[in-house]
């Protein structure tokens, strides 16, 4: 996209103002923004035992993860904050994740998305869903990684929980779809209201 923009750009601008290439410098800044800020996000993750209704259980089924450095990404020319909210619920919603496969299921996909190269910071695993705060580069789409982690935990479920599986009746652990969202230090209200104050 940024690619498109910057060729479209230049070749208009040229036109127009009679510019010599090149009118842009290599790099660029990207930054995701959002309905909700990302510490609310955290804090929305961070709560989901005693959202849910667990946390008074003397052993609750939710396993919790955040990252204590944040893995570093990197992409040619270009500085990024790329935040990502996805959320997946197991098929009928079943419960079928408590804390220690929930515990074993966090470290296989830290696994999967250093091998992908883009990073979890934060993971809520409750029985029937899953929370989880991503960061990517800019040239790999949140769908990537929404299916490379669900197509590799349902193999791993297969693999080691397959009595877990077959006890909640369900044939493939997720439902067909997912939630995305975006997020980062400023709303979406607030960047669309410095972009029309810039006018």
């Amino acid at each position: 996209m940024i690619q498109t923009v910057k060729t479209n750009l230049s070749r208009e601008s040229c036109i127009a103002f009679a510019l010599t290439p090149p009118v842009w410098e290599r790099g660029y800044l990207a930054r995701t923004v959002g309905r909700v800020r990302i510490g609310a996000v955290r804090k929305y993750l961070d709560g989901q035992a005693e959202h849910h209704g667990y946390a008074s259980r003397l052993r609750p089924p939710v396993f919790r993860y955040v990252a204590r450095e944040p893995v570093s990404l990197k992409a040619a020319h270009a500085v990024f904050d790329l935040n990502h909210h996805l959320v997946f619920a197991t098929r009928y919603r079943r419960a079928i994740f408590d804390s220690r496969i929930g515990g074993e299921l966090s470290g296989y996909w830290l696994r999967v998305a250093e091998k992908r190269g883009f990073a979890i910071d934060r993971m809520s695993v409750l029985p029937d869903h899953v929370h989880l705060m991503l960061r990517t580069v800019p040239k790999m789409s949140i769908e990537v990684c929404a299916l490379a982690l669900m197509n590799n935990a349902q193999h791993w479920m297969a693999e080691r929980f397959a009595p877990v599986l077959v006890k909640e009746k369900v044939d493939q652990l997720w439902q067909s779809s997912a939630y995305a969202g975006t997020c980062g230090e400023v709303t979406t209200a607030l960047m669309k209201w410095f972009l029309r104050k810039g006018d």
